[in-house]
């Protein structure tokens, strides 16, 4: 159905800024809202934002609003996050996730995604 390939982690300076991108296959891309989640070592993954089908509608965990824009081209079937004043509590494994669902409620949830990327490794020193 579809696969999704995350791309754009590293490893950066506490303050520093990364951008994310998902890169997604299918033509249904437009069809799913999408959700980046993060997972730190011995965590449980987390929500970190999410984006409707049509980019109008935006959510964002509290702890990165401020500071993360989630945002999306369907025209190129990707989804991206651009990561600013990055701090070292954000390290973690960053997933790109799709869902069919129109209720909001599910993006904010794992078991509410339908599809999973493998992941990129964000590292934040001090």
């Amino acid at each position: 159905q579809v696969q999704l390939v995350e791309s754009g982690g590293g490893l950066v300076q506490a303050g520093g800024s990364l951008r994310l991108s998902c890169a997604a296959s299918g033509r249904t891309f437009s069809t799913y809202a999408m959700g980046w989640f993060r997972q730190a070592p011995g965590k449980e993954r987390e929500f970190v934002a999410a984006i409707s089908r049509s980019g109008g509608r935006i959510y964002y965990a509290d702890s990165v609003k401020g500071r993360f824009t989630i945002s999306r081209d369907n025209a190129k079937n990707t989804v991206y996050l651009q990561m600013n004043s990055l701090k070292p509590e954000d390290t973690a494994v960053y997933y790109c996730a799709a869902t069919s669902s129109y209720y909001s409620g599910s993006y904010y949830n794992v078991d509410g995604m339908d599809y999973w990327g493998k992941g990129t490794l964000v590292t934040v020193s001090s």
